[in-house]
């Protein structure tokens, strides 16, 4: 099969090219590095099958071709971490929206299957925990640049489904809960990657608010094994789709949870939301997944450990340190 992955060069995109490779595939990467990285898939170069392009969604007549030459095309390519959407809501809502209909209108003339990765915001303040797709979205006001991000995911997700509703294009919906792993960076606000780096560094760990709001931490090993079946099975187009994790722990916990796993001694220092990101800020507290619908459809659900999960962080970032220090990071799918 051959897969076009805008955002391929990304945390999630990176590793999806990875494994697709792995087992055969033609994988074609579409990135313009605003948030993604060629250090992520320059250990992919040399493989005969995989091509990349850095450029933009909005360059349409090489998205026309990409799309043309491809059989799936993964839509990844989005604003992402809550800094970058605390200080760029402009930039978050037209790279999300513009691009998702970009992609639709392009693979909409083919008749490409489009798999659209949304997130878990877009539940927002919705306290019926744990998350199922049906489940009604509750969002802030628009006063609050928080909920721009989740707001925007959400008009992807509308004009995704709209495409297959009155178009008939086969798209299939992701929402993703809180993908961590190797090669994810904490530069946009991302918490694992920020947590463990700090502890290695023995210097302070910073928990935004008390540190009572939880989630659930999902392998990216995982996340790709689920994206791949779910674009195996026609069952899935039309669907919007949970994948994520179901293991909660508090923030709080968490920074705990990464002390000991480290053995560091960093301490563990608490930074209001108005000084860490912006005065109102809202957080959600729960972020817990219903994962039986993917189950339901591919026999799959992520299983991996949050500590197996901190290992691995953790083994990335001594390995970045020094190479030669670390023990080699396991790169097969969990199953």
């Amino acid at each position: 099969m051959r897969y076009l992955i805008t955002g391929g060069a990304g945390f999630i995109g990176s590793h999806l090219a990875e494994r697709l490779l792995d087992r055969g595939d033609r994988v074609v990467v579409l990135d313009n590095l605003s948030t993604g990285s060629v250090e992520n898939i320059r250990h992919l170069k040399s493989s005969a099958q995989l091509q990349y392009h850095l450029d933009n969604i909005e360059n349409r007549q090489l998205l026309a071709e990409l799309v043309d030459d491809a059989d799936i095309v993964v839509h990844l390519a989005a604003a992402v971490g809550v800094k970058l959407i605390v200080e760029s809501p402009v930039k978050t809502i037209e790279t999300n929206v513009n691009g998702t209909q970009l992609i639709l209108e392009a693979a909409c003339k083919k008749r490409k299957l489009v798999l659209n990765a949304s997130t878990s915001e877009v539940y927002g303040k919705n306290t019926n925990v744990p998350f199922r797709e049906d489940a009604d979205l509750v969002l802030g006001p628009t006063t609050k640049g928080r909920w721009s991000y989740a707001a925007s995911k959400a008009l992807d997700e509308f004009l995704a489904l709209s495409y297959w509703k009155e178009k008939k294009l086969p798209v299939i919906v992701v929402r993703l809960f809180n993908t961590v792993g190797p090669r994810q960076t904490g530069r946009y606000g991302m918490v694992l990657p920020n947590f463990v780096k700090a502890a290695l560094d023995h210097s302070p760990i910073h928990v935004y608010g008390n540190g009572q709001q939880s989630r659930c931490f999902c392998d990216v090993r995982d996340t790709v094994e689920g994206l791949i079946r779910l674009m195996d099975t026609s069952r899935s187009i039309g669907e919007v789709v949970n994948v994520g994790n179901t293991e909660e722990i508090s923030i709080e916990r968490l920074a705990h949870r990464v002390k000991e796993r480290t053995g560091s001694s960093s301490p563990i220092e608490y930074i209001p939301y108005d000084k860490a990101y912006e005065p109102g800020f809202e957080d959600m507290m729960r972020r817990v997944p219903l994962v039986e619908k993917l189950e339901s459809l591919t026999g799959f659900r992520p299983r991996t450990s949050l500590n197996e999960i901190i290992d691995r962080v953790a083994d990335y970032f001594r390995q970045k340190a020094d190479p030669g220090a670390a023990r080699k990071i396991a790169t097969t799918s969990a199953v």
